[in-house]
């Protein structure tokens, strides 16, 4: 099989799980299969990745043959941690949900650079969240697939993780699907869509929670090699997580090109070359990271929305709230308002 570009692939081995699954419909790999140069067998060595324009194709037959609109949930619940090979078993020797997340959120590109993940707690409401970003533009049932199999998926991985209950609600960037309420009862929380972003929002203290499985050496081993494979699919491909990490917002002040470069230790020119290598380039990233910085701050009711445009670094309202309706559509007070409903 030919070599696939990592931002906008697959490990070939989430594909098999889901080949398997397709199997207890009673379709077979090769219907499943056919008319791709998907081959099978080779689904299970690690090194093999699916573009998602083939997964596109496989999801969309995959729907057609079961009569299931709806296999992306089954996907979800009947994931392991080992589908997620060295990040999988890192996440399960970590000490904390807190250390496993900040693993999932740096090594989130070793298994595709079309999603990425990113940890927000918010002090002010006692909670955090899960962000879910679109990194390359996805086909809409392509979307609604990984975002429906992650999150659905949330509550088996965070009970195996900690040995007991885990709840959060979820958003989901996207219309109501039809199929929704045979799987309800199965989110682990209250479940909303057509929001402007998708996340998972939770109890800040579960971010404290002991993994029953810790195992500090372990976790090292496993850490050193998410590193090599973080490093063999290219320096750039990171690159975007670390400045997003970096541009956040402190204290009411939006960090620089030029701290932020610093902070990476190397030059503005080098930064500059290497998120342009990634498509995208430091004033694209830190506009969405304010935007998704908004969305949680929007959901503070104790929080005025002057003093969220004052959290993000922005001189007054009305530049906040110009910036909100490029990005939504809508005003933030609009959307504080929906987001009650």
């Amino acid at each position: 099989m030919s070599k696939v570009d990592p931002q906008r692939s697959l490990p070939g081995t989430y594909v098999r799980e889901f080949v398997d699954l397709c199997g207890r419909f009673d379709v077979t790999p090769s219907e499943l299969l056919s008319g791709t140069s998907v081959d099978y067998a080779a689904l299970t060595d690690p090194a093999t990745r699916i573009s998602l324009d083939t997964l596109t194709r496989i999801g969309r037959r995959a729907v057609v043959l079961t009569g299931e609109p709806g296999i992306a949930f089954y996907m979800g619940l009947h994931m392991r941690i080992s589908w997620h090979g060295f990040l999988g078993f890192a996440a399960m020797t970590a000490s904390t949900v807190r250390e496993a997340l900040m693993l999932a959120e740096r090594y989130a590109a070793t298994k595709t650079g079309a999603l990425s993940l990113h940890v927000v707690e918010d002090e002010a409401t006692d909670t955090a969240s899960l962000l879910l970003e679109e990194r390359v533009p996805l086909a809409v049932d392509v979307r609604e697939f990984l975002v429906v199999a992650l999150f659905s998926g949330l509550k088996v991985l965070g009970e195996a993780l900690v040995g007991g209950p885990f709840r959060a609600d979820i958003d989901m960037a996207f219309p109501e699907p039809s199929y929704i309420e045979k799987f309800r009862a199965f989110v682990p929380g209250e479940i909303r869509f057509d929001r402007p972003v998708s996340r998972a929002t939770f109890a800040r203290s579960f971010l404290d929670r002991p993994i029953v499985s810790a195992d500090p050496i372990a976790m090292q081993l496993a850490r050193d090699q998410c590193e090599r494979e973080l490093a063999a699919i290219g320096p750039s491909l990171g690159i975007v997580d670390q400045v997003r990490k970096l541009a956040r917002p402190v204290d009411g002040s939006m960090p620089g090109i030029d701290e932020v470069a610093q902070r990476l230790h190397v030059s503005t020119r080098t930064l500059k070359r290497r998120l342009a290598e990634r498509e995208t380039t430091f004033s694209e990233i830190a506009e969405n990271v304010r935007h998704n910085e908004a969305l949680i701050l929007l959901g503070d009711p104790r929080l005025a929305i002057d003093d969220v445009a004052a959290k993000l670094g922005y001189s007054d309202t009305a530049n906040f709230a110009r910036a909100f309706r490029r990005w939504t559509g809508t005003t933030p007070g609009a959307y504080r308002t929906r987001a009650k409903g």
